[in-house]
């Protein structure tokens, strides 16, 4: 690296900044949006659906992304795999109406959505939690983004002494974020 250039490049270290929260946010962005679910999280999410009322795949999948803050939207490719798993177990029907097939609870798949848990919420099981108990999985990524737009503001128009102020706790933020880790 030449002495006139900064670390993630620009003539100056504000352009670097800018450049570092843009690769944050875009690291982020991916993250939150294709988190990775358990295949059983993709069948309890199809089975309280049902059990609520009839739905077609694409529903279901549009449901889920709503009911879980937009953190969670399960493919195709993961959604009518399981819907015909539970239609091999007896749990749903499947019903063609203008050209589409809906999806129905049986009495057994009412049995086994009872017992689900309900994945898109920070409480388990009780069929009533929406995202809005908790955190969602956007919650620690837009943290971060915001987080790195008061750096960067700072960065373009604090002093020299508040620049520094603004490292000194994103140092501690940083290491009291591992030390969580640790916890666990």
């Amino acid at each position: 690296m030449s002495t006139n250039s900064f670390p993630f490049g620009g003539a100056n270290p504000v352009d670097g900044v800018w450049q570092m929260m843009e690769q944050l946010r875009s690291s982020f962005d991916k993250r939150a949006a294709s988190p990775r679910m358990a295949r059983g999280d993709v069948r309890a999410a199809v089975l309280v659906l049902l059990a609520e009322q009839p739905m077609h795949g694409y529903q279901i999948i549009r449901e889920i992304e709503e009911r879980s803050g937009g953190s969670w939207k399960p493919s195709a490719g993961s959604v009518y795999p399981t819907l015909q798993l539970l239609a091999d177990e007896g749990l749903v029907t499947a019903e063609e109406s203008n050209g589409r097939k809906t999806y129905v609870m049986t009495e057994a798949g009412r049995a086994v959505a009872a017992e689900a848990e309900v994945p898109w919420s920070t409480g388990a099981g009780s069929g009533s939690s929406t995202a809005s108990d908790g955190p969602s999985f956007g919650a620690l990524p837009k943290a971060g983004v915001d987080l790195a737009q008061a750096a960067a503001q700072i960065g373009r128009t604090g002093t020299p002494e508040q620049v520094q102020q603004a490292v000194d706790i994103l140092d501690d933020a940083r290491r009291r974020i591992y030390a969580i880790l640790a916890q666990g």
